[in-house]
């Protein structure tokens, strides 16, 4: 898909692009943290609507429920392309010693040479997480790595 982007100065930055239905669609990126999402016309392709305007929080948000789906078919791909790497998912058992506690503490990637990658709870996707994120019972943690890697951080998470 082609994205057109248009520097606004002293605004931000305008994303463009056409949907599979012919919608003409742009995301406005403000200086100030904010997202407009707006709707060009047919008839008048210079007019606009806007659908909506979001804080940067709210477009966040967004950001995560469209890219959760796609963080884990992204994953799948690179572990077929790649020989050796494997994904998958390790729940943090609720009572864990990790149960509370930051990510950092468990110090998996040290120690077995696997990264966590995300971290889903309930609806939410925590990409990328930083060594400070807590760790809850019944969270999901996405891990790649090799086999033997995310079995150890399944070891580290359940002891």
């Amino acid at each position: 898909m082609d994205v057109i982007e248009v520097l606004l100065p002293g605004v931000g930055v305008r994303y463009e692009f056409v949907t599979a239905e012919g919608a003409r669609v742009g995301v406005v990126s403000y200086r100030d943290g904010r997202f407009e999402f707006v709707r060009y016309g047919i008839a008048d392709p210079d007019a606009c609507e806007t659908l909506a305007v979001l804080t940067r929080e709210e477009a966040d948000t967004v950001a995560e429920i469209l890219g959760a789906p796609r963080i884990t078919e992204r994953f799948a791909d690179l572990t077929r392309e790649v020989p050796g790497l494997a994904a998958a998912t390790v729940a943090v058992p609720a009572g864990s010693r990790f149960d509370g506690a930051p990510l950092g503490a468990t110090q998996a990637r040290t120690r077995t040479g696997a990264s966590i990658v995300a971290v889903v709870r309930a609806d939410d996707v925590i990409a990328s997480p930083g060594p400070q994120e807590v760790l809850r019972g019944g969270d999901s943690l996405v891990v790649i790595g090799t086999a033997t890697g995310i079995e150890a951080v399944r070891r580290i998470v359940a002891g």
